[in-house]
């Protein structure tokens, strides 16, 4: 026999050889592979799946309709807690078969999961209780069935649902994830964060979380990366009207309603270190913001003391930095209410701009910058307004300087606040106001100045407020000064801190009393 045909001989024979194994490994693999996902898979879960398609020549293998259910809902039907999953399909790209063979582990490239819908039960409304036991239940076990470098996450929805009342804490729609370059060994176990990666993005196209009993956040269109975060359409609502809420408050609590269309946070650098976490970015924008911020009077008084800026800073037990902060073409609005029947007092600031440097924690420093901000805005959106506000965070006395001015302010654009609050109203024009606050934790000194106009004040009758005072009225113009003459009066104001109120009514106080000796 000629050369020529002996090696073709020998070629096709290891060409069916080649079939044969590979139909052989084919074979074993889809028998060796529920042996591997379930038999070798100590965590709490029961995987199965309706196909299994192996190829070895081109390393791939796609499961369909794969199914993750507790094991102990398996034996007990009445039992519900746990992680319930349906999903479309799993590719598994770039199988080591000598994995499969010799380590009865699957060893991979890229993992991509289509179109799961995850549903996890929990006892309580709590998103995650102990993130320790995602580690030690999902993220260890899964160390042992299968190593693969990068798992992309696509068109995913997943709800986490109390058993107690049925209540959905957390709903995401429309999730997609990548996560390049994983390490999970032994050692990453230990750590905080239980694997390592080279780089992740995330997208999805709505969120629901239910943070407490008072709150729930939403938001739209949200992508992260590694160092950049945008969160578009951002709310975070009342979970119920004013007057059920201070039902259920046994003392007195600010109620917040917060929408910014756009919250964008630039080259981001976190994580975990030494086991403590830490934060750090150069910026952080928020982009047409209304923030309204409800003081109810009604409930009693939380006599807790209120701690400044520098000390909030200063007690934050992880390390934290922003370069800057802006929030722009935003609104501020303030409200304040005796009675329900009076109606609430109403402060705002519109086209609200501020711009903050160098906000740091106190943790592990002995010295820092000072935090500087700085405000425009319109008050009350008819007077321009402007605002330098300055502090250390590492000032343990939590001293701080505060100064500013108002200009060309009509008085009787405060009557949405005086009015409901005080059932008072006051007319006139204040050209000029400037301000300069230095304190502390216990006092503030400093100085202010008013120019103004035609001041006249108008009290209003108790039982029938739609009805003026007129006795009360013209005692009251008696001691207000009507004008300044076309000057500036100066006035140096002194003020004790109640210890139980804000930094901001510490300083409406300062102006009050400079308003008090100006215009008395």
């Amino acid at each position: 026999m000629v050369w020529w045909k002996k090696t073709l001989i020998g070629i096709g024979i290891l060409i069916v050889l080649a079939l044969i194994l590979n139909i052989g490994l084919n074979y074993w693999i889809r028998k060796q592979l529920p042996v591997i996902i379930n038999e070798n898979n100590n965590s709490p879960y029961q995987i199965t799946y309706k196909t299994l398609e192996v190829a070895l020549f081109d390393g791939n293998a796609i499961a369909k309709e794969i199914t993750v259910v507790p094991k102990s809902s398996l034996k007990k039907t009445d039992v519900k807690a746990g992680i319930y999953t349906t999903i479309q399909s799993i590719k598994i790209e770039g199988i080591s078969a000598w994995s499969i063979l010799f380590s009865k582990r699957i060893v991979a490239k890229k993992i991509v999961i289509n179109n799961p819908e995850i549903i996890l039960f929990k006892d309580n409304d709590r998103a995650l209780n102990d993130p320790n036991s995602i580690r030690d239940k999902v993220v260890a076990p899964f160390k042992n069935t299968i190593s693969v470098s990068d798992i992309y996450l696509l068109n995913s929805s997943l709800q986490i649902i109390s058993t107690t009342d049925n209540k959905a804490s957390l709903i995401v729609h429309n999730l997609s994830m990548q996560l390049d370059g994983i390490l999970l060994d032994d050692t990453t176990l230990k750590e905080k964060i239980p694997f390592t990666y080279k780089n992740f993005e995330i997208d999805c196209d709505s969120i629901y979380y239910r943070a407490n009993e008072f709150y729930h956040l939403t938001a739209k269109k949200i992508h992260t990366d590694k160092s950049d975060l945008k969160i578009a359409d951002f709310r975070m609502i009342p979970e119920y009207d004013r007057g059920e809420f201070v039902r259920r408050i046994p003392k007195e609590k600010d109620i917040y309603t917060i929408n910014a269309q756009e919250i964008k946070i630039n080259n981001m650098n976190w994580g975990f270190k030494d086991s403590v976490f830490y934060f750090n970015s150069t910026n952080v924008f928020l982009e047409k913001v209304f923030a309204n911020i409800y003081r109810p009077k009604m409930p009693p008084d939380d006599l807790s003391k209120k701690h400044l800026y520098n000390k909030l800073l200063r007690d934050i037990k992880f390390p934290l930095h922003v370069d800057t902060l802006a929030i722009r073409e935003s609104t501020l609005e303030y409200e304040e209410e005796k009675t329900f029947e009076k109606g609430a007092g109403l402060l705002s600031f519109n086209k609200f701009n501020m711009f903050v440097t160098d906000i740091n924690s106190g943790y592990g420093h002995k010295k820092l910058p000072d935090v500087k901000i700085t405000v425009n805005c319109r008050f009350m959106n008819v007077s321009p307004m402007k605002v330098n506000w300055r502090f250390n965070v590492m000032d343990v006395s939590d001293g701080f300087n505060i100064k500013g001015s108002i200009f060309q302010f009509p008085a009787n654009q405060l009557k949405p606040f005086t009015k409901p609050y005080m059932n008072a109203s006051v007319e006139g024009m204040l050209n000029e106001v400037y301000f300069n606050f230095s304190g502390n934790d216990v006092k503030s000194k400093g100085d202010f100045a008013i120019k103004y106009d035609d001041i006249k004040v108008t009290l209003y009758q108790k039982k029938n407020p739609k009805k003026k005072n007129k006795f009360l009225s013209a005692v009251g113009n008696l001691f207000v000064k009507n004008d300044s003459d076309e000057k500036v009066v100066e006035a140096e104001v002194e003020v004790e801190r109640i210890p139980e109120k804000s930094f901001y009514n510490f300083f409406w106080r300062n102006i009050g009393e400079g308003l008090k000796k100006t215009l008395l």
